[in-house]
Protein backbone atom coordinates (compact mmCIF):
# COMPACT_ATOMS: atom_id res chain seq x y z
CA UNK A 1 0.00 0.00 0.00
CA UNK A 2 0.86 3.89 -0.76
CA UNK A 3 2.45 5.64 2.26
CA UNK A 4 -0.21 8.17 3.43
CA UNK A 5 0.65 11.96 4.39
CA UNK A 6 4.40 10.60 3.30
CA UNK A 7 5.26 8.59 6.77
CA UNK A 8 1.76 6.97 7.39
CA UNK A 9 1.90 2.90 5.79
CA UNK A 10 -1.98 2.07 7.10
CA UNK A 11 -3.38 4.76 9.46
CA UNK A 12 -6.96 3.34 11.13
CA UNK A 13 -8.91 4.59 13.28
CA UNK A 14 -8.63 4.49 16.59
CA UNK A 15 -11.37 2.91 18.68
CA UNK A 16 -11.49 0.97 22.23
CA UNK A 17 -12.92 -2.18 20.05
CA UNK A 18 -9.92 -2.26 18.05
CA UNK A 19 -7.07 -0.64 19.99
CA UNK A 20 -8.09 -1.36 23.63
CA UNK A 21 -5.19 -3.87 24.41
CA UNK A 22 -2.90 -1.98 22.78
CA UNK A 23 -0.01 0.14 23.30
CA UNK A 24 2.12 2.45 21.97
CA UNK A 25 6.52 2.23 22.25
CA UNK A 26 7.29 5.81 20.37
CA UNK A 27 11.49 5.55 21.61
CA UNK A 28 13.80 7.91 19.63
CA UNK A 29 14.19 6.67 16.31
CA UNK A 30 13.03 8.77 13.56
CA UNK A 31 14.10 6.07 10.82
CA UNK A 32 10.71 5.98 9.71
CA UNK A 33 11.09 9.55 8.06
CA UNK A 34 14.53 8.28 6.71
CA UNK A 35 12.64 8.46 2.59
CA UNK A 36 11.36 12.09 2.98
CA UNK A 37 13.33 15.27 2.03
CA UNK A 38 10.92 17.49 3.28
CA UNK A 39 8.42 17.57 6.20
CA UNK A 40 5.54 20.24 6.05
CA UNK A 41 5.41 23.04 8.91
CA UNK A 42 2.75 24.83 10.77
CA UNK A 43 3.10 28.41 11.09
CA UNK A 44 3.53 28.66 14.86
CA UNK A 45 6.98 26.63 14.18
CA UNK A 46 8.61 29.44 11.45
CA UNK A 47 10.90 30.87 13.71
CA UNK A 48 12.41 27.64 15.77
CA UNK A 49 12.85 25.92 12.30
CA UNK A 50 14.65 28.80 10.38
CA UNK A 51 17.10 28.20 12.81
CA UNK A 52 18.12 24.82 11.01
CA UNK A 53 16.33 23.87 8.17
CA UNK A 54 15.22 25.81 4.89
CA UNK A 55 11.89 26.76 4.61
CA UNK A 56 10.14 26.65 1.43
CA UNK A 57 6.43 26.37 -0.09
CA UNK A 58 4.90 23.46 -1.92
CA UNK A 59 1.47 23.01 -3.86
CA UNK A 60 -1.03 24.06 -5.80
CA UNK A 61 -4.91 26.27 -5.30
CA UNK A 62 -6.00 25.71 -2.37
CA UNK A 63 -3.27 22.78 -0.82
CA UNK A 64 -0.07 25.41 -0.56
CA UNK A 65 1.51 24.33 2.66
CA UNK A 66 5.39 25.47 3.72
CA UNK A 67 7.67 22.43 4.39
CA UNK A 68 11.39 22.35 5.73
CA UNK A 69 13.80 20.76 3.52
CA UNK A 70 15.30 17.96 4.71
CA UNK A 71 17.95 16.98 2.46
CA UNK A 72 18.70 18.15 -1.36
CA UNK A 73 18.00 14.82 -3.24
CA UNK A 74 14.44 13.10 -4.07
CA UNK A 75 13.74 10.39 -0.22
CA UNK A 76 17.07 10.96 1.13
CA UNK A 77 16.98 12.45 4.39
CA UNK A 78 19.89 13.80 5.71
CA UNK A 79 18.82 14.45 9.32
CA UNK A 80 17.92 11.29 10.00
CA UNK A 81 21.47 8.89 11.20
CA UNK A 82 21.74 5.36 10.79
CA UNK A 83 20.92 4.43 14.12
CA UNK A 84 17.06 6.46 13.52
CA UNK A 85 18.44 9.67 16.08
CA UNK A 86 17.64 12.86 14.83
CA UNK A 87 20.74 14.94 13.70
CA UNK A 88 19.00 18.64 14.51
CA UNK A 89 17.86 20.17 17.33
CA UNK A 90 13.89 21.05 16.01
CA UNK A 91 12.12 18.39 15.09
CA UNK A 92 9.00 19.39 13.22
CA UNK A 93 5.66 18.78 14.80
CA UNK A 94 4.55 16.62 11.75
CA UNK A 95 7.07 14.01 12.38
CA UNK A 96 6.73 14.36 16.39
CA UNK A 97 2.87 13.62 16.15
CA UNK A 98 3.51 10.37 14.30
CA UNK A 99 2.15 7.56 14.83
CA UNK A 100 -0.85 9.01 15.47
CA UNK A 101 -2.77 11.87 12.21
CA UNK A 102 -6.32 13.56 11.93
CA UNK A 103 -8.15 11.66 9.13
CA UNK A 104 -10.84 14.11 7.65
CA UNK A 105 -14.69 13.06 6.76
CA UNK A 106 -15.60 13.33 3.44
CA UNK A 107 -17.59 16.50 3.37
CA UNK A 108 -14.71 17.53 5.47
CA UNK A 109 -16.43 18.82 9.30
CA UNK A 110 -15.29 16.21 11.51
CA UNK A 111 -12.29 14.46 12.15
CA UNK A 112 -10.86 11.06 14.10
CA UNK A 113 -7.97 10.40 15.44
CA UNK A 114 -5.93 7.62 13.57
CA UNK A 115 -2.68 5.68 14.16
CA UNK A 116 -0.46 4.04 11.75
CA UNK A 117 -0.77 0.41 12.16
CA UNK A 118 2.74 -0.20 10.74
CA UNK A 119 3.68 1.72 13.40
CA UNK A 120 6.96 -0.89 15.16
CA UNK A 121 6.66 0.34 18.29
CA UNK A 122 2.80 -0.42 18.31
CA UNK A 123 2.25 -3.99 20.31
CA UNK A 124 -0.05 -6.02 22.66
CA UNK A 125 3.16 -6.75 25.05
CA UNK A 126 2.39 -3.75 27.21
CA UNK A 127 5.20 -1.98 26.51
CA UNK A 128 5.06 1.79 26.50
CA UNK A 129 1.95 3.51 26.81
CA UNK A 130 -1.75 2.03 27.06
CA UNK A 131 -4.24 3.72 24.81
CA UNK A 132 -7.32 2.67 26.60
CA UNK A 133 -7.84 1.38 30.10
CA UNK A 134 -8.87 -2.22 31.13
CA UNK A 135 -12.71 -0.65 31.49
CA UNK A 136 -11.92 0.71 27.38
CA UNK A 137 -11.81 4.37 28.64
CA UNK A 138 -8.78 6.42 27.05
CA UNK A 139 -5.84 6.59 29.02
CA UNK A 140 -4.45 10.17 29.84
CA UNK A 141 -1.61 9.04 27.36
CA UNK A 142 -4.15 9.33 24.51
CA UNK A 143 -5.95 12.44 25.60
CA UNK A 144 -2.50 14.02 25.75
CA UNK A 145 -1.72 12.95 22.01
CA UNK A 146 -5.45 13.61 21.49
CA UNK A 147 -4.99 17.64 22.45
CA UNK A 148 -1.57 17.66 21.01
CA UNK A 149 -3.26 16.72 17.30
CA UNK A 150 -6.20 19.29 17.80
CA UNK A 151 -3.48 21.45 18.01
CA UNK A 152 -1.87 20.96 15.27
CA UNK A 153 -4.94 20.63 13.24
CA UNK A 154 -6.06 24.37 14.50
CA UNK A 155 -2.45 25.40 13.97
CA UNK A 156 -2.77 24.04 10.27
CA UNK A 157 -5.46 25.51 9.34
CA UNK A 158 -4.40 28.72 10.15
CA UNK A 159 -1.22 27.75 8.33
CA UNK A 160 -3.55 27.39 5.57
CA UNK A 161 -4.98 30.96 5.46
CA UNK A 162 -1.22 32.36 5.85
CA UNK A 163 -0.49 30.74 2.64
CA UNK A 164 -3.61 31.70 0.75
CA UNK A 165 -2.75 35.34 1.68
CA UNK A 166 0.48 34.68 -0.06
CA UNK A 167 -0.99 33.34 -3.47
CA UNK A 168 -3.50 36.03 -3.34
CA UNK A 169 -0.84 38.81 -2.89
CA UNK A 170 0.79 36.91 -5.75
CA UNK A 171 4.18 36.77 -3.49
CA UNK A 172 4.98 33.30 -4.12
CA UNK A 173 7.41 32.50 -7.38
CA UNK A 174 8.75 28.56 -8.48
CA UNK A 175 11.99 28.46 -7.14
CA UNK A 176 14.98 25.52 -7.91
CA UNK A 177 18.16 24.83 -6.04
CA UNK A 178 21.08 23.36 -7.65
CA UNK A 179 24.45 21.98 -5.93
CA UNK A 180 27.94 21.19 -7.46
CA UNK A 181 29.39 18.23 -6.41
CA UNK A 182 32.67 16.67 -7.68
CA UNK A 183 32.52 14.66 -10.91
CA UNK A 184 29.98 16.36 -12.34
CA UNK A 185 27.52 15.60 -10.15
CA UNK A 186 24.39 18.55 -10.10
CA UNK A 187 21.73 17.22 -7.59
CA UNK A 188 18.85 20.00 -8.07
CA UNK A 189 15.58 20.74 -5.99
CA UNK A 190 12.70 22.02 -7.77
CA UNK A 191 8.62 21.91 -7.60
CA UNK A 192 8.99 24.46 -4.10
CA UNK A 193 7.97 27.94 -4.34
CA UNK A 194 9.32 30.81 -2.38
CA UNK A 195 8.51 34.55 -1.53
CA UNK A 196 9.67 36.98 -3.92
CA UNK A 197 11.69 39.72 -2.04
CA UNK A 198 10.84 42.55 -4.83
CA UNK A 199 7.04 41.82 -5.17
CA UNK A 200 7.05 41.99 -1.01
CA UNK A 201 8.69 45.34 -1.23
CA UNK A 202 6.25 46.67 -3.56
CA UNK A 203 3.33 46.07 -1.68
CA UNK A 204 1.42 48.78 -0.88
CA UNK A 205 2.10 50.19 3.00
CA UNK A 206 -1.25 49.78 4.22
CA UNK A 207 -1.06 46.24 3.26
CA UNK A 208 2.67 45.70 4.72
CA UNK A 209 1.21 47.47 7.94
CA UNK A 210 -1.99 44.90 7.69
CA UNK A 211 1.01 41.70 7.51
CA UNK A 212 2.83 42.83 10.06
CA UNK A 213 0.11 43.17 12.77
CA UNK A 214 -0.87 39.69 11.78
CA UNK A 215 2.26 38.68 11.97
CA UNK A 216 2.09 37.44 8.81
CA UNK A 217 5.49 39.51 7.80
CA UNK A 218 7.20 38.31 10.94
CA UNK A 219 6.86 34.68 8.92
CA UNK A 220 7.64 35.62 5.60
CA UNK A 221 10.99 37.30 7.07
CA UNK A 222 11.64 34.09 9.10
CA UNK A 223 10.81 32.19 5.55
CA UNK A 224 13.41 34.18 3.39
CA UNK A 225 16.09 34.04 6.42
CA UNK A 226 15.88 30.37 6.44
CA UNK A 227 16.87 30.22 2.65
CA UNK A 228 20.37 30.33 3.46
CA UNK A 229 20.16 27.04 5.44
CA UNK A 230 20.12 25.30 2.09
CA UNK A 231 24.08 25.29 1.61
CA UNK A 232 24.53 24.08 5.07
CA UNK A 233 22.03 21.04 4.39
CA UNK A 234 23.67 20.02 1.04
CA UNK A 235 27.57 20.28 3.42
CA UNK A 236 25.48 17.64 5.73
CA UNK A 237 24.82 15.73 3.52
CA UNK A 238 28.65 15.71 2.22
CA UNK A 239 29.81 14.80 5.76
CA UNK A 240 27.74 11.73 5.18
CA UNK A 241 29.07 10.15 2.17
CA UNK A 242 32.27 11.25 1.92
CA UNK A 243 32.96 9.91 -1.58
CA UNK A 244 30.15 12.79 -2.73
CA UNK A 245 31.67 15.69 -0.99
CA UNK A 246 31.99 19.00 -3.01
CA UNK A 247 35.30 20.07 -3.60
CA UNK A 248 34.05 23.80 -2.20
CA UNK A 249 30.96 24.65 -0.58
CA UNK A 250 27.85 23.73 -2.72
CA UNK A 251 26.27 26.55 -4.40
CA UNK A 252 22.67 27.10 -4.44
CA UNK A 253 20.89 28.47 -7.43
CA UNK A 254 17.64 29.99 -7.16
CA UNK A 255 15.20 31.64 -9.39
Amino acid sequence: MAKQLLIYERAVSVSAQRHRDWSVATGRSYAFARGINAAPLVAAEFLPASLEYAIVFAGEGDAIMPSALLGVRGEENSFVAQDGSWGGRYIPAFLRRYPFVFSRSADGKTFSLCIDEEFEGLNQDGRGERLFDSEGNRTQYLNTILEFVTQYQTQFAATGRFCQRLKELDLLQPATAQFRLPGGQTPSLSGFMTVDRERLKKLPDETLLQLARSDELELIHAHLHSLANITPMAQRLAAAAPAAAPETAPEPVEG
